[in-house]
Order: C-alpha cells, then structure tokens, then sequence
C-alpha cells in the first residue's frame, strides 16, 4: 500500500513539474532616448577623456552610437579646458592637462541637437589627494586554485581622513582589470591613518592566461583616490551588472549618476600613484 503511494504521488509531481514549461514572450517597453556620459579628469598630465553616447534598445547589438558635434569643456572655476573631439562621441582635452587635488571640477557639454529635450548638461567632481604608494608585494599562494594565485599587496601611509580608493593592476603595462566588474574599489574603514603593512588589494590566478606571471614580469598597481559619489555609482553598478538575488528580486533601476538633466553616466575627478614590482 505504501509502494502504491509513493508511485502514485511521484507521477503526480512528474506531471505538475512537466506542465509548468511555457514559452513566454516578454514585452520591453522602451523609455525615451537619453544621453550617456563617461569620462574623468585625473592628476595624471594627458589626454583626459569624455564619451558621449545614447541610450538604446534592449535589443540592440551593437555599440551604443556615439554624439558629435557637442561644445564640452571641463573648467576648474578659473581655467577653462575645451575637449576636441577626437572620432565619433569620442572628445578630448590636450595631452598637457593635469587636475590638481583639492579643486572642484566641472564638465560643460551643449549638444548639438537635444537628446531628452535637453541640450545642455552639466556635472562637478572634487579632486582628492592620494597618498603615493611606498611599494608593492606580490606573494605566491600554491595552495589557493589549481595552479594558485599571486597575492598583490601594497604599503602605503594612509591619512586620518575618510578616503574610497579604486585599486587597478597592469602586468607589463597592460591594464588586466579593464571592466568595471573587475575593479575592486573600498573604503578605508579598516586601516584609515595606520599603514598599510601590505593590505591585499588584487588577486591573479595562475590558471588564467592573461593573469600568469612568469620571472621578468612586472606588475603594477595604480590607487586612485575616487571619493564617495564615484565609489557608491561603481558599486551599485557592480551589483546591477551581476544581477539580483534571489532571482525573483524587484526590477533592476538605472544606476544614479551625476549628469544633470536626467542623463546618465559619471564624471569623475581623482589623483592617481601608482608602483611596480617584478616577479623573481
């Protein structure tokens, strides 16, 4: 009798599990197009970079088009830089800028042709100091992985002022943490003014091609000290980039930024160091 049951309650569930299968075509409502920002200004003297682009449609396959034949300029309240435009939605400052920490800077765009009923948009940033890095370590850990991982690690006097750091790691001058969901950006709620003492800031697995070292190799690791706003629009895109959990969380919203207007994207202003070491 109880066999009976059991067969009669597991073809019950095959059915229910099985008639729970449907095709579903879901319906995107497509909002207006709006205009996307990307870019920063930085203690580094060099090309400083905007992009301009529009929003697209969920399906679209390509990359998002880019916005020509804007006035942009980015002034620090006394002088005035004016970006060229350089290809497609693509403009520049002269290779001879530098921001300096401890200024405000803001960036002036006027479009052309209005994207969301706008032509002029508008953004500021503040330009932190950042403490120049003492050294960078890297530590072999053989037992983490199937070939292990490199350890980098970075000493530095961190000041008693409450800082948000991007941490960006190059092997022979390539930039390997090249997306946003690559960078690693923190707080220094855990060693604000103490030093470092080698605080891990990066990690290369040695079963990654890119990420394997081998002797004669450098690794360098640049900081930048990108403030709060920056640090928080880099980690809510984060999360919206790998997605909510559970699955069936609330609907994904736009990442607030800090273009005017009701665009969207960042404009960011920060000091950079940046330090090396070879693997031996």
């Amino acid at each position: 009798m109880k066999f009976g049951k059991i067969i009669y309650i597991t073809v019950v569930t095959l059915i229910v599990a099985t008639s729970c299968t449907e095709k579903v075509d879901i319906q995107l409502d497509e909002s207006y197009t709006r205009l996307v920002v990307d870019g920063s200004i930085t203690s580094d003297t060099l090309a400083h970079t905007i992009r301009l682009t529009t929003t697209t449609s969920y399906y679209y396959n390509q990359p998002a088009p880019g916005v020509s034949g804007a006035l942009v300029s980015i002034t620090d309240g006394t002088t005035v830089f004016p970006l060229t435009e350089t290809s497609p939605g693509i403009y520049q400052t002269a290779d001879t800028v530098a921001g300096s920490a401890g200024h405000t800077y803001t960036l002036n765009i006027t479009l052309k042709q209005a994207i969301g009923g706008n032509t002029d948009y508008k953004a500021t940033s503040y330009l932190n100091h950042v403490s120049s890095l003492d050294s960078v370590a890297l530590k072999f850990q053989p037992q983490w992985g199937d070939k292990g991982f490199y350890e980098v690690k970075v000493y530095v006097q961190e000041p008693p002022t409450v800082d948000y750091y991007r941490f960006m790691i190059y092997k022979n001058d390539g930039l390997l943490t090249d997306t946003i969901t690559e960078w690693f950006v923190t707080d220094d709620k855990f060693f604000n003014g103490s030093y470092t003492n080698g605080a891990a800031v990066g990690y290369l697995n040695q079963s990654n091609p890119s990420e394997q070292l081998d002797q004669g190799d450098v690794v360098t690791v640049e900081v930048d000290n990108i403030g709060k706003d920056y640090c928080n629009f880099i980690w809510n895109t984060q999360s919206e980039i790998r997605g909510a959990n559970p699955l069936f969380s609330g609907p994904p919203a736009n990442v607030t930024g800090n273009i005017s207007n009701g665009a969207i994207g960042y404009f960011a202003a920060y000091s950079c160091t940046r330090s090396k070491r070879s693997v031996r």
